[in-house]
């Protein structure tokens, strides 16, 4: 069976959603990045960058959410567009966006408003716009298609739907008024009972919710020499 490491971030819902709408059995494997669990050896051997989500499949080992995204999507023939030339590069121009882009910028943006020990105004300012300019970008696609490939809902989507929830968090309160796009993917996708299954996977364990000095160590260990 296929074991899933989790925990309830951006990333790992992706993960989440494809493997609930897919139908295929796994266990679902918490780890507690607040309380520093990813950086255990036990993990690090799955995944040596130290993040969720990861998957093991047997002999099969995958780590980063676009990657799992892409595997699962092939092992099952599901979720990914027609098989051509075109389809296809459409799909891993848009899945690498997100993983390059969309997820990066937002993280930045989110941990220099809301995380940074003390405020950088170049800092805020530099991942705020390139966020803004990403999504609006995202929401330029979903201006001109129901999917961000046309019609049908892929792969793609779902990478979009597991930063996209995390959207007023990332952008202000306000976003929503400047990415509707965006923003109808986002309602339509969160009414399937896939995604409510998977929205539901944080409440199977009792993570850590609270931000303390032990939780800065283990999110932000490049803090360390700095004394933060």
């Amino acid at each position: 069976m296929i074991k899933f490491y989790y925990h309830p971030a951006p990333n790992p819902a992706k993960v989440a959603l494809f493997l609930e709408e897919s139908g295929l059995p796994y266990e679902l494997v918490p780890v507690d990045i607040r309380k520093g669990e990813q950086h255990a050896p036990a993990f690090t051997a799955i995944n040596p960058n130290a993040k969720t989500p990861a998957l093991v499949d047997g002999d099969a080992t995958v780590f980063d959410s676009n990657a799992i995204l892409l595997y699962l999507a092939e092992k099952t023939g599901r979720f990914l567009p027609v098989t051509t030339p075109e389809a296809r590069a459409q799909m891993h121009s848009w899945l690498m966006f997100v993983a390059t882009g969309i997820g990066p910028y937002s993280g930045q943006a989110v941990h220099f408003k809301h995380y940074a020990p003390e405020p950088l105004d170049y800092a805020v300012n530099r991942y705020d716009f390139e966020a803004w300019r990403h999504w609006s970008i995202i929401d330029a696609q979903l201006a001109q298609h129901r999917y961000m490939l046309g019609d049908e809902y892929t792969l793609v989507d779902m990478a979009v739907w597991g930063w996209a929830r995390a959207v007023p968090f990332v952008l202000g309160a306000d976003a929503w008024e400047k990415l509707p796009h965006v923003k109808r993917l986002l309602d339509e996708i969160n009414a399937r009972p896939a995604a409510q299954r998977a929205e539901a996977l944080k409440a199977r364990h009792a993570f850590k919710t609270e931000m303390d000095e032990d939780v800065r160590k283990a999110l932000f260990p490049q803090n360390a020499p700095l004394g933060a």
